[in-house]
């Protein structure tokens, strides 16, 4: 009887500890996905920003050429 039940207790933390690694290994992929998603969700953005600093600086360039040709002496 005693052997039975040392087979049964060995089952049930083998079952633990496999359901437990299962759980760890989830939360890793879990967190792999999580850093995937917020990098690609970064990416894009960071596009945008450089977009619009680029048009922003174009804008200050142009308005700065109008105000000099405004104040430039004509001949």
């Amino acid at each position: 009887m005693s052997n039975g039940t040392s087979n049964d207790f060995s089952g049930a933390i083998t079952n633990l500890m496999d359901t437990l690694g299962k759980l760890g290994q989830q939360q890793v992929e879990m967190l792999n996905n999580g850093i995937k998603t917020g990098s690609q969700m970064i990416e894009p953005l960071g596009k945008t920003v450089t977009d619009l600093a680029g048009n922003m600086l174009n804008m200050v360039n142009q308005v700065l050429q109008s105000v000099s040709s405004a104040l430039a002496p004509k001949k």
